[in-house]
């Protein structure tokens, strides 16, 4: 039976699209996840899918949370992700800090728009974290017509993937937070896929990574390969490859990266620790798969 991968359909999956052209369904299997990675942590929790290609702190905090539904087993993007923070229209916000006090829109509960709006609140705006007020939209759609009939103030989303809307009027953009950790990881259920099937995906994901990526490629086949397949103007397919940078290794993870992950959500409230506790980056992988490396390795 092929893997059951869950993706988004967004352009940091381009590689991973060109990988399942040329596998044709022989030893994997895509399932979409429009919702993000809440959806995505969610299939991993309910036997829908086995691996998972998702946003680095969802998936961290998650394990932080105690989930035991899925492991981190692989790199993918190590730039940060540019967050847009978006409101409706015709909405009366003009500035990040306009939000404070007022109910966000997020797709889940433990997705990177929920993760990120602490971010946004606690280190860059300076907020108590018990500011935060929050409603469910599901996907894309439910967010922008949240900020358009007023149910919520804004919300955020990657800021490529949704610049097409406020291109056509749909929303407006009031602000950007950075991501403080590389942006994408994989990770997949501990026990229903084996350690060598994962491991051949990862190698072959690796090749498709590294050809992407190649200066020749970024010059002229990859942007087409987004234009064709996403539709996004080439000037901002341009922009976009100019400032992502995937891993040159999928089949590790640094050690530095989980930590210092987990310091900035614990300093954003996203992730608690009881008195006494502390957590080990050696507990988010699993090691028979990928290998935990420091910054001073090779």
């Amino acid at each position: 039976m092929p893997l059951r991968i869950g993706y988004v359909r967004e352009h940091f999956c381009s590689p991973l699209l060109q990988y399942e052209a040329e596998d044709e369904g022989k030893t994997f299997t895509l399932i979409e996840c429009p919702s993000g990675t809440g959806q995505l942590i969610s299939r991993l929790t309910n036997d829908e899918i086995d691996l998972a290609i998702a946003l680095t702190d969802a998936l961290i905090a998650g394990i932080a949370r105690g989930s035991k539904a899925y492991k981190l087993v692989g790199s993918y993007v190590n730039s940060p992700l540019k967050w847009a923070v978006i409101t409706g229209r015709n909405s009366p916000y003009e500035q990040i800090s306009d939000l404070q006090g007022t109910r966000l829109g997020i797709s889940r509960y433990g997705s990177g728009s929920h993760t990120m709006a602490y971010v946004m609140a606690l280190q860059q705006q300076g907020w108590s974290t018990d500011q935060l007020n929050f409603q469910v939209n599901n996907d894309i759609r439910g967010l922008l017509d949240s900020v358009n009939d007023g149910s919520t103030s804004a919300f955020m989303w990657e800021w490529f993937t949704t610049k097409p809307f406020a291109d056509a009027n749909e929303c407006r953009f009031i602000g950007a937070v950075p991501t403080p950790w590389p942006s994408w990881h994989i990770a997949a259920h501990p026990e229903r896929a084996s350690v060598g099937r994962l491991k051949a995906f990862l190698s072959n994901l690796t090749q498709h990574v590294q050809d992407f990526q190649k200066p020749e490629a970024r010059a002229g086949p990859s942007v087409e390969f987004i234009k064709t397949t996403f539709g996004y103007p080439e000037e901002d397919i341009k922009a976009w490859l100019q400032s992502v940078e995937y891993t040159n290794d999928c089949t590790q993870i640094e050690y530095e990266v989980i930590s210092r992950t987990l310091s900035v959500l614990q300093e954003a409230g996203a992730v608690t620790l009881q008195e006494g506790e502390s957590f080990n980056p050696c507990q988010f992988v699993n090691e028979d798969v990928v290998r935990l490396v420091s910054p001073k390795e090779d």
